[in-house]
């Protein structure tokens, strides 16, 4: 039995093989009988580092995904009642996280009596009544949405850089993903004038389940090697950073409760340079010059977002308009773009930049809606004056009233 406590490579490899048995649909019963010395035994740690070699073996994510739920199930109790959790100082990153995910509680809880009341009998004008009123709730928890945006843009691409198992991120993302989905379509449902209640039902449950997991597998996972590895300075900057982005159903916290650390990593020329500097070093850019304060503003006054990453498929600027579409934050600098964008999706960058290489093409063009705003999401394959490929730009841009401009308006009527 004791080989499975201190060998730490026997008993991942023992889950690993548990794991992946239960994601081909192997017998289960079998399974954990062969394997319950390493299921009593395993440490929260063991499930970072086993899901990270089952995204390596390349099964398909929605298998991953199926198999992660079954897995996660029969290990709940091991990873519950592990002694050694470490729990998040107050006025911290990880603290506000935790406080998120305290107030997503007391909004679930809300949601199930006006569920298991709309399910009985009731009469027509309750029904309806009750219909609005889950509506209303179910729309609420859009606005938890921040709290994932801020696992995506500042949480993940710090552990992507610390840790060599960072894969289970991704598995997380697209969870995050079909609770985004699945909440959108419960609101549209709930909006609908016959109410399929088989289909709501099953909807909420799935919200349900997957938000409260989500919970379960951040603070009894993630939280505590978080907080053995990464630093209090690191954790700081990204709890400075979290407030570009905004927080989930708790008050905005004091941001002077964080004291700037004198090492803390995000310091830029700027920081060395007197207002002076700025205006005097010019850049000849061929057709003008212009001063590093002036390139500065120019790109934010840009009506656009954009980003642009390496011939290296690293993330290296992006702009900071007056409005942005899509959250970003300087953790993702350095980042890979393949982890910038949610796991269903990176097949379509992968294809593009590939494109791009290869110089078969040289734009992409999507649009999108975001309530009532019409997005245009364009790249743009950037080279050099001998055609080599430098990397891509990416540009977002409100095109609502550009596309319901019509007839003509001069200057002069300006």
């Amino acid at each position: 039995m004791s080989e499975y406590i201190n060998n730490t490579t026997k008993r991942i490899e023992s889950l690993y093989i548990f794991s992946k048995g239960i994601i081909n649909g192997e017998n289960g019963t079998e399974l954990i009988k062969k394997h319950q010395q390493a299921i009593d035994h395993l440490i929260p740690d063991d499930m970072i580092i086993v899901f990270d070699r089952l995204v390596l073996d390349n099964i398909p994510l929605d298998k991953i995904k199926t198999g992660v739920n079954k897995i996660l199930n029969l290990f709940y109790t091991s990873i519950k009642d592990y002694k050694e959790h470490l729990i998040p100082e107050k006025d911290t990153f990880l603290y506000y996280l935790k406080m998120e995910n305290d107030e997503l509680d007391k909004r679930l809880t809300e949601i199930k009596p006006i569920i298991k009341k709309i399910n009985k009998e009731i009469s027509e004008k309750e029904f309806k009544s009750e219909i609005k009123q889950l509506k209303k709730q179910v729309s609420e928890l859009l606005k938890f949405d921040l709290h994932y945006i801020k696992k995506e843009n500042i949480l993940f691409p710090i552990l992507e850089e610390k840790w060599k198992d960072y894969r289970c991120l991704q598995i997380m993302w697209a969870f995050h993903d079909d609770i985004r989905k699945n909440i959108k379509e419960t609101i549209s449902q709930l909006s609908n004038e016959k109410i399929d209640m088989k289909k709501i039902n099953r909807l909420i449950a799935d919200i349900f389940f997957n938000m409260y997991a989500i919970r379960f597998r951040e603070e009894k996972i993630l939280f505590t090697r978080i907080l053995r590895e990464i630093s209090k300075d690191i954790l700081d900057e990204m709890h400075r950073q979290s407030f570009e982005i905004g927080f989930s159903f708790i008050k905005t916290p004091d941001k002077k409760s964080i004291v700037k650390s004198k090492s803390s990593p995000d310091k830029t020329l700027k920081d060395f340079l007197t207002s002076d500097d700025l205006k005097n070093t010019k850049l000849d850019l061929g057709t003008g010059q212009i001063d590093l304060e002036q390139i500065e503003i120019l790109l934010n006054t840009l009506p656009v977002d954009i980003t642009f990453v390496d011939e290296n498929d690293k993330v290296r600027f992006f702009s900071n308009p007056k409005e942005r579409f899509f959250a970003r934050s300087k953790a993702i600098i350095g980042r890979s773009v393949q982890n910038c964008h949610p796991p269903d999706s990176v097949h379509i960058v992968n294809n593009i930049i590939k494109e791009f290489k290869s110089g078969d093409k040289d734009v992409a063009k999507f649009w999108i809606q975001i309530k009532d705003k019409f997005i245009l999401i364009q790249y743009f394959a950037m080279r050099n004056k001998n055609g080599d490929y430098k990397g891509t730009l990416e540009v977002s841009q409100d095109v609502t009233e550009i596309s319901n401009l019509k007839g003509e308006r001069r200057l002069l009527e300006w």
